[in-house]
């Protein structure tokens, strides 16, 4: 019973930590577009950002309670606290090494994978609650393609309000929008990332014996949102110049409609119960309106590089989440 415990403690924390490290990983992408157009300067945005992503977290479950039994059955693992916990130090390993090199790489699909893997290493294939697994990565699949039609529209939908605007009054006045409009995309984000931490806790406690159905308990979601938010006010000033000015050079009423245009998309998945990846919309975002401004202004060697990293995050995660487990598994 000791050794539970102290492996259920042992989750909590680097749930936590993983949670912190994505607030300063993936909140570089919610923020980008506005620092990188000057409508905030980098503190400020960082603050609001900080705050409105704990504001997120604390305000939806839905996301929780999907990662929590959507993956694999908590209730039927029989060393659950031991996956969690390799699933865990291999997505956060994974996010110190993408955020080291400014690799906009998603926290969502190193997690997700890593869960996998290491219940896969644990007790086989038949682990996995496919019906759920396979929703969850449809969702991962598909919301980038949603997104990049989402920015192409909205662009287009822009193009078309400020036809006849003077340049330099619809720039100004789209940095003050654009102020909204990144407070809301850190709204979101808090409402779909931060649960993530959520569900893991909550498999650990239901794991370990201390929790007897899939509710997401109160200090769960405040210590969440507050590991996010405390991650957030750190920053990752290193992906802010990759999204924010790597994809496409970025003005102002581009940044508004890749912000509300992934806003709205992550929001929906949130209202649906469904994780997505906050780094794959907001850059998938970029390069839809980047696509209605001009196909060609589009950096798609840049696009090339990080849909690369994309592809390759969840089965490298699962990868070192089962040998995480295999080495943990010797000692517990």
């Amino acid at each position: 019973m000791d050794t539970i415990l102290l492996l259920t403690v042992l989750v909590v924390i680097f749930a936590l930590t993983f949670d912190f490290i994505n607030g300063f990983h993936d909140t570089a992408n919610a923020i980008a577009t506005s620092v990188s157009t000057r409508a905030l300067p980098p503190k400020v945005a960082v603050i609001m950002a900080a705050v409105m992503n704990f504001i997120g977290a604390i305000t939806f479950t839905g996301v929780a309670k999907a990662i929590t039994k959507d993956i694999v059955d908590p209730f039927a693992l029989s060393n659950g606290s031991v996956i969690i916990l390799a699933a865990l130090l291999a997505a956060i390993i994974w996010n110190l090494i993408t955020w080291y090199y400014g690799i906009p790489s998603s926290s969502s699909h190193a997690i997700i994978g890593a869960i996998a893997g290491s219940a896969i290493a644990a007790a086989g294939f038949g682990v996995l609650n496919y019906t759920g697994f396979v929703k969850i990565l449809q969702a991962l699949l598909l919301s980038p393609f949603i997104a990049i039609a989402a920015g192409f529209l909205m662009m287009s939908l822009f193009k078309v309000i400020f036809k006849n605007a003077n340049l330099y009054r619809t720039n100004k006045g789209i940095r003050y929008l654009q102020i909204c409009t990144a407070a809301l995309q850190s709204f979101t984000h808090g409402t779909n990332d931060a649960q993530k931490a959520m569900g893991i806790m909550t498999m650990a406690l239901i794991a370990g014996g201390l929790q007897s159905g899939d509710d997401i308990q109160g200090w769960v979601r405040v210590s969440a949102a507050v590991a996010m938010g405390l991650g957030t006010s750190i920053g990752g000033y290193k992906i802010i110049k990759t999204v924010g000015g790597k994809i496409m050079k970025l003005r102002p009423v581009n940044g508004a409609a890749a912000d509300l245009a992934s806003a709205s998309v992550i929001f929906s998945a949130t209202l649906i119960h469904l994780p997505v990846s906050t780094t794959h919309v907001i850059s998938s975002a970029i390069m839809g309106v980047g696509a209605a401004q001009r196909v060609k202004g589009v950096k798609w060697g840049v696009a090339r590089k990080i849909i690369m990293t994309w592809i390759i995050t969840m089965p490298s995660a699962a990868a070192m989440a089962a040998l995480i487990f295999y080495i943990l598994d010797i000692f517990f």
